[in-house]
């Protein structure tokens, strides 16, 4: 009976201790990190964080920690957004040098016109067709511009959630599931100077569904933003 009550104990101190360090990953994976810094250790630091800083720094406290955020992975859709800004961006290609040609042909038919009165009349063509030029050029500006910052943001996701979850995995822009978000505040201490910094906290837990495989991504920080 005894020896029952002591293993039902010991689990339940077991389960209690993981709990503790789970539900608080901000704190291991900040002492790691500023225990590698003074040490000077940058390949440890780029285990850590995704883009590490270094700082000059003789002590440090965490001062506050957010709520967990939970979110929906976005890889996916961001992915998708991409794929279609590409299409339309490459079909926009296609419609502004039919503008550009159609204006050079005006053109060049204004310039070849015997009569003033052609030339009157053909400049007024022009002059449409320089506006819906004009516009049909701004509209794919616009377009290049949001394909490639799509492109860009994608791109940059998809290395994060790499990251987190210490693999590549070629198909990861198709895995669902979950993200999670913390913010802490920690206080940077050098030569009695004191800095706030906001720290960004990510994790990633995604299913590869062609697969059926579980990934369960680690804690890994972001980016480190001043106050």
């Amino acid at each position: 009976m005894n020896r029952k009550i002591l293993a039902v104990l010991g689990v339940a101190l077991i389960i209690v201790a993981f709990t503790s360090c789970s539900s608080h990953p901000e704190k291991g994976l900040l002492e790691r990190y500023f225990n590698a810094l003074s040490l000077n250790d940058l390949t440890t630091l780029s285990t850590m964080a995704i883009d590490p800083v270094s700082f000059d720094v003789d002590s440090w406290e965490l001062v506050s920690v957010s709520e967990e955020v939970v979110e929906p992975a976005a890889l996916a859709d961001m992915n998708q957004k991409e794929l279609d800004l590409k299409k339309q961006q490459e079909t926009s290609v296609g419609v502004t040098l039919d503008a550009r040609a159609e204006l050079d042909d005006a053109v060049f038919e204004r310039d070849n016109a015997r009569s003033r009165a052609q030339k009157r009349q053909l400049q007024t063509k022009v002059d449409e067709l320089q506006q819906k030029y004009d516009d049909q050029y701004a509209a794919h500006q616009q377009l290049q511009k949001d394909y490639n910052e799509a492109k860009e943001n994608a791109a940059r996701e998809e290395e994060i959630s790499q990251f987190s979850l210490g693999g590549d995995y070629p198909t990861v822009r198709t895995f669902t599931g979950e993200v999670f978000n913390k913010e802490c505040v920690v206080k940077v201490i050098k030569d009695g100077v004191e800095t706030d910094y906001r720290v960004f906290l990510r994790r990633y837990i995604l299913k590869d569904e062609s697969m059926n495989l579980d990934h369960r991504g680690r804690w890994i920080i972001v980016r480190f933003e001043k106050i």
